[in-house]
């Protein structure tokens, strides 16, 4: 799962003065790191920051941008993540599962353009979200990989385009370079501000920022780029992605979407009931402008999601999760949709390599899926 953002700062941890989560375990890997932080911030859990929702109704903008439409629920965001089988995170070009960096511009988009149709036969989606990073945007192959972003636009599918930071040293939860990375936007701000679908997240799981400089370079973002509709912009709440209380409250973000984690990993163990709670206060009141876009638990090990078991972690975490989803209108972005090698991916390939097609390898998981999304039924009693 992406790398488990299992910052799991709970409200809590949303001080400005927060410590980094990485420092916390050094040297493991960013799973094991991800779940020690889990359980240290549950041990802190006991005060809320709720910030007063700079909801997406509010006007876009402090700073002269364009403005925003006034939103009532994020509910027309109903997708997956496509990724690199390396979990994004790469010091290289990104190769999205099922695409290679060798294929031309047309040969991407009509891989991307069968797993795009797929998604929608399969799941019902209508978002997907893709990584970029300056190796993939700055060089040759950025024409190539525009073939996946132009296919999911052409067939009517929202695009989120995220940063995704390096691997090995580089994979601290910090803007690698920022020398190659305003170029990298420069590049894709120009190329799609003016594509209604497609909408910008400046930065996967910011967690080696504290609260107070993460909405810092939220902002700048904002301030750069002017021209972009702050309805077009995700800004990732603090930490792993795991609250979005503190960016809510900044009045400088408002108008912008808020994307949140959420893992069944973070904890070892929790209870239906104990799972809302935890989501809940990692949204605040905030639900109106926030999107999940990054949520999973195991899809190829035989769990039954429709059933309640109620003493299996991962059972009560995606049952939990997309109730909360469904009865809070909050738009939900499954990690991963696709993800060659990825027990939680609710997508495996299938077909020629020429012509990939996918098959699902959980029904019961695309069933909650649904359900989070406003249709289906609920679990079995």
């Amino acid at each position: 799962m992406r790398t488990p953002p299992a910052s799991p700062t709970t409200p809590a941890a949303a001080s400005s003065t927060a410590a980094s989560p990485t420092a916390s375990a050094p040297g493991r890997s960013p799973r094991v790191r991800a779940a020690l932080v889990a359980v240290a911030v549950a041990a802190v859990s006991g005060s809320t920051l709720v910030g007063s929702p700079a909801s997406a109704s509010a006007s876009a903008s402090a700073s002269g941008s364009a403005s925003a439409r006034p939103a009532k629920d994020t509910t027309q965001f109903k997708g997956v993540n496509w990724a690199d089988p390396r979990d994004n995170f790469a010091d290289d070009l990104l190769q999205l599962s099922g695409l290679s960096t060798t294929d031309t511009y047309r040969q991407t988009y009509a891989k991307a353009t069968r797993v795009i149709a797929a998604f929608r036969a399969n799941l019902g989606a209508n978002t997907v979200r893709l990584p970029i990073n300056p190796y993939t945007v700055n060089g040759a192959y950025w024409k190539s990989y525009r073939g996946v972003i132009d296919a999911a636009s052409d067939q009517g599918f929202k695009v989120i385009v995220s940063y995704w930071e390096g691997t090995g040293p580089r994979k601290d939860g910090f803007i690698d370079d920022e020398s190659t990375y305003w170029p990298m936007w420069n590049t894709v701000v120009k190329a799609y501000k003016n594509d209604k679908r497609v909408y910008f997240e400046p930065m996967n799981e910011p967690h080696g920022y504290t609260d107070t400089e993460w909405a810092d370079i939220a902002a700048k973002w904002l301030d750069t780029y002017k021209s972009v509709p702050r309805n077009q912009v995700f800004v990732s709440g603090a930490g792993y992605n795991d609250h979005v209380t503190t960016v809510c409250a900044d009045p400088r973000l408002k108008g912008t979407y808020l994307s949140l984690h959420h893992y069944g990993f973070w904890k070892e163990y929790a209870t239906y009931d104990q799972w809302v709670a935890d989501l809940k206060v990692r949204i605040g009141d905030c639900a109106n402008r926030t999107v999940a876009d990054e949520f999973g638990a195991p899809m190829t090990t035989g769990l039954d999601y429709n059933k309640a078991t109620p003493d299996d972690n991962y059972v009560n975490f995606i049952q939990a999760v997309t109730d909360t989803f469904r009865e809070l209108k909050m738009g939900s972005v499954y990690w991963p949709g696709l993800r060659t090698d990825d027990t939680y991916s609710l997508q495996k390939l299938v077909g020629p390599p020429s012509r990939p097609w996918l098959a699902t390898t959980n029904q019961s998981g695309a069933d909650r899926l649904a359900w989070a999304w406003g249709r289906g039924k609920p679990v079995k009693k």
